[in-house]
């Protein structure tokens, strides 16, 4: 299946689809946690303004025709889109939520993509472990730095490339449902 198949393929509702490196898709259900992460975090972006450039889920062309759907990003304000999509260089912070069958390349593939293309800040929330990994000082490798919060320890300020701050609160970030015994 091309690329240009795949962007243009209707995927079923509620699910997400993973492009591997290998041109194996995979396509599987979001949780509600995953959900409800995502939300939190817009809710958290909204005193950079209610229309900052700020997208989950959206397509984003990086080189040698990779693209990435990151869970929530925050773009330059300058940016402008090429075609339909942002570039990478246009990226101030991406989050990848972990899901259950996304771990590895969460944890693993991602760090080292996104510091490979200079992203500044790499943001792993983990609904599981109950915490948030933040990667800043990309290198070709990954990020020199990296740092794990719990969550329920309070309000995390990540700093952005252009001067703002991102507070991520830890206190409201949804944790894992405990299954119920009917």
């Amino acid at each position: 299946m091309s690329v240009d198949a795949i962007v243009h393929t209707e995927f079923p509702e509620g699910y997400t689809v993973l492009f591997g490196a290998d041109g194996k898709v995979i396509t599987t259900p979001r949780s509600e946690e995953h959900s409800k992460t995502i939300r939190s975090m817009m809710i958290d972006s909204l005193p950079l303004g209610r229309h900052a450039n700020v997208v989950s889920d959206v397509y984003i062309d990086f080189p040698a025709d990779e693209f990435s759907a990151p869970d929530f990003a925050i773009i330059r304000e300058e940016a402008h889109r090429e075609s339909t999509r942002h570039s990478f260089e246009d990226l101030l912070l991406i989050s990848e939520v972990v899901s259950t069958s996304s771990a590895r390349k969460d944890y693993d593939d991602c760090t080292a993509k996104y510091g490979r293309y200079g992203i500044p800040v790499y943001m792993v929330v983990d609904p599981y472990a109950e915490e948030v990994g933040l990667h800043t000082q990309p290198t070709t490798a990954g990020y020199i730095a990296a740092h794990t919060h719990a969550y329920g320890t309070g309000k995390l300020p990540i700093a952005l490339a252009d001067g703002r701050t991102f507070t991520l609160d830890l206190d409201e970030l949804p944790r894992r449902a405990k299954p119920t015994g009917r």
